[in-house]
């Protein structure tokens, strides 16, 4: 456990910098473009992500965790829409918020959204201002914890175009689970993969790149 531990913001801005942004995937006919916010901020010397829980007055993804964010308007960039929904739901302002990169574009099948995750630094703990149609809650949790033992699994689930694993972490809050875990997983498998030896740390047990 001691070698997940120490994960600072600093190992996050190295990572991004020794790495372009992802390619952008192509727009599928009827997947709509989103974006979310994985926004980060250092505590004790642990990175932390904000999460938030969907209210149940959503029309999609009610209750679930997820990351703030939402459709994007028309002509609008991913980070464009990324800090102004994270406005519009958790009064977070932009001003505030360094970017840092994005990490690879993921489709949410079943609601038809093609989303693109946006990362973000702030020099401190956020003071979320929520609105409450659609967000019933903001907590964070430390990269460290999602890398405990125990909190990461996945199951083997089949649709119409075969079986595929879908990615759970188990919080004391609930599961983050889908496409929300993918991008957590993401995050992690980046952060892993190009932290210098001294602050190396290792992906969830059984987690393999997205």
């Amino acid at each position: 456990m001691a070698r997940r531990q120490g994960i600072g913001i600093d190992t996050i801005r190295r990572a991004f910098r020794r790495r372009e942004d992802p390619p952008r995937v192509p727009q599928r006919p009827g997947i709509r473009a989103a974006a979310v916010l994985l926004t980060l901020f250092e505590e004790a010397g642990e990175t932390r992500v904000v999460l938030i829980e969907r209210s149940s007055a959503v029309r999609t993804h009610r209750g679930e965790i997820a990351f703030p964010g939402g459709v994007c308007d028309a002509g609008e960039a991913p980070r464009q829409a990324a800090l102004r929904e994270s406005w519009e739901e958790i009064g977070l302002p932009s001003t505030g918020v360094d970017l840092l990169g994005e990490l690879g574009g993921h489709t949410a099948e079943l609601t038809r959204f093609q989303i693109t995750p946006v990362v973000g630094a702030l020099a401190a703990r956020p003071v979320p201002r929520v609105n409450h149609s659609e967000v019933e809650d903001v907590f964070d949790v430390a990269l460290a914890g999602l890398m405990a033992d125990g909190v990461y699994r996945e199951e083997w689930w089949t649709g119409p175009r075969g079986g595929f694993a879908v990615p759970f972490f188990d919080l004391s809050r609930g599961s983050v689970w889908g496409v929300t875990a993918s991008m957590l997983l993401e995050l992690l498998v980046l952060v892993t993969a190009s932290a210098r030896p001294r602050d190396q740390v290792p992906p969830p047990a059984g987690a393999v790149a997205p």
